[in-house]
């Protein structure tokens, strides 16, 4: 590559005089040269390509998933949440105890959907007013809080 002039040396690196600026937006992703001088010998040049002057950022929102991946996950996420909790034990016993089995199941059915409703609510009225990562933030605080919570319920009842 051949530059318009002579480099000039200082401290070991050397830099060029009038360089041509890019004309346009596909000029300026080209490569620069800058020709570098080895131990102050002119006769001896080598070109270093150095970054583009213009970084791209790509903005690459977060893609919609699908109806049925939000439907399978929140109903495998809630199905292993509940499995042994105390309401499913509840309505365990309680159909037990009160042979009405199915009476039992719309009941509990009902409450769930119920407190779903009331989580997806407030959740949606969240997600208007704060941040994802704030809530996510909050989330993993209160957790944190319970867990500790129990714990020390634990170390002390001991």
């Amino acid at each position: 590559m051949k530059l318009d002039s002579a480099p000039r040396s200082s401290s070991g690196i050397s830099e060029t005089e009038n360089q041509p600026e890019p004309t346009d937006s596909h000029d300026s992703l080209l490569m620069t040269a800058q020709a570098v001088s080895l131990e102050e010998k002119p006769s001896l040049e080598i070109v270093s390509i150095i970054e583009p002057r213009t970084s791209v950022v790509v903005n690459s929102p977060k893609k919609q998933e699908s109806a049925a991946v939000v439907f399978g996950t929140t109903f495998i996420t809630i199905f292993l949440a509940e499995i042994g909790d105390k309401t499913q034990l509840s309505t365990l016993l309680m159909s037990a105890e009160s042979h009405a089995p199915w009476v039992v199941f719309i009941g509990s059915g009902a409450a769930l959907i119920t407190t779903s409703l009331l989580g997806v609510l407030l959740g949606g009225w969240i997600a208007n007013r704060l941040s994802p990562k704030t809530v996510e933030k909050s989330a993993g605080v209160m957790l944190l809080l319970i867990s500790l919570m129990l714990f020390w319920d634990v170390f002390t009842s001991n």
